[in-house]
């Protein structure tokens, strides 16, 4: 089983050697938890596609510490610098042409790779202690519920990895946004996350299309986080604009729902376990609690889960997105 470690530098120095060894380390960074390697060795990134059993089509994200690191992995282009400027260090993720020292196994054999520089303070004095950029998707079986924390990473990958952070919940909750400015003359944002396509305008000057891509599976992909189905819990999981009280008064113990916000008046009662993203109705907050209330209720034995969908503005947006393809069906089902 993975040791769970506190953050103190004995432990970050330790663990950078095993980082700098190829071995694998579980990672706070304030998006989710992911699971690190040194992106510049193949046998390391590979290891992360293992522990996962995430497709090798699935590029991976490379999180560096600062805009000069990123510049020895990839060509930044002055609209991508000041994006870097304007948002990093934080939950923004950057598609860019890579330059040779990037492994291909690291971007799917593709010419571009993802750099994000994340702003967590466990993660970014890990980043500096060993001054490797670290390839780190999520910290969790492909396809399933992202980790806000360490014990969501113990659940799913503890007897496949040895060595986790606690760097405690993470504070934005869903994952980064990924823009592709491979081509700075079309520039668009292939996932929504932690920035919103219209802080990523308002740096750029322009409109930035939101492609929100969404695939089944077809060979290697731009980015991660693209497919149709993902960051999904066991439980089936229904979605719903309004979850009415009609709809609580009838369900059964059987059954699970995840408001958006508090309802006007008090909960009705009701046989079914009921969570709550926001009680005052905030989108931040519902994105931050979002993976930890799927993964509170899927571990509950239910037969079916519901959710209502958020509003379509601001941190709402990926708190939808990453519903619809929590409930999207399986291949084969």
């Amino acid at each position: 089983m993975a040791e769970i470690h506190k953050p103190t530098t004995a432990n970050l120095r330790r663990l950078a050697r095993v980082l700098a060894e190829g071995g694998l380390v579980a990672v706070p960074t304030e998006t989710v938890y992911g699971l690190a390697a040194n992106a510049l060795v193949p046998s390391a990134c590979r290891a992360i596609f293992r522990a996962k059993q995430r497709p090798l089509t699935d590029p991976l994200i490379v999180h560096v510490p600062s805009v000069a690191a990123a510049a020895k992995l990839a060509f930044i282009n002055p609209a991508a610098r000041k994006l870097m400027r304007a948002l990093w260090p934080g939950p923004l993720t950057i598609v860019l042409r890579k330059r040779p020292i990037v492994p291909a196994v690291a971007t799917a054999g593709g010419p571009t790779v993802a750099i994000r520089c994340p702003a967590h303070p466990v993660m970014r004095r890990l980043l500096r202690i060993c001054r490797l950029p670290l390839a780190a998707p999520s910290a969790n079986p492909f396809g399933f519920i992202s980790p806000t924390t360490a014990a969501h990473v113990e659940a799913g990958l503890g007897k496949r990895i040895d060595h986790i952070i606690d760097g405690g919940p993470c504070s934005v909750g869903v994952e980064s946004t990924i823009v592709d400015l491979s081509d700075p003359a079309k520039p668009e944002v292939l996932r929504v996350g932690g920035i919103t396509a219209e802080q990523i305008a308002a740096v750029l000057g322009r409109a930035v299309p939101v492609r929100n891509h969404a695939v089944v599976a077809a060979g290697p992909l731009r980015a991660p986080g693209l497919l149709t189905r993902h960051y999904s819990p066991n439980t089936p999981l229904k979605l719903c604009a309004r979850i009415t009280g009609a709809m609580l008064r009838r369900a059964g113990a059987d059954e699970g729902f995840i408001l958006f916000a508090h309802p006007d008046g008090a909960l009705p009662k009701t046989a079914a376990r009921v969570e709550i993203l926001s009680r005052h109705a905030r989108p931040k907050e519902a994105a931050r609690k979002l993976f930890a209330i799927l993964h509170a209720l899927d571990r509950a034995g239910l037969r079916q889960l519901h959710a209502e969908l958020a509003p379509e503005i601001g941190a709402g947006i990926a708190v939808n997105d990453r519903l619809r393809r929590a409930a999207a069906k399986r291949i084969g089902r």
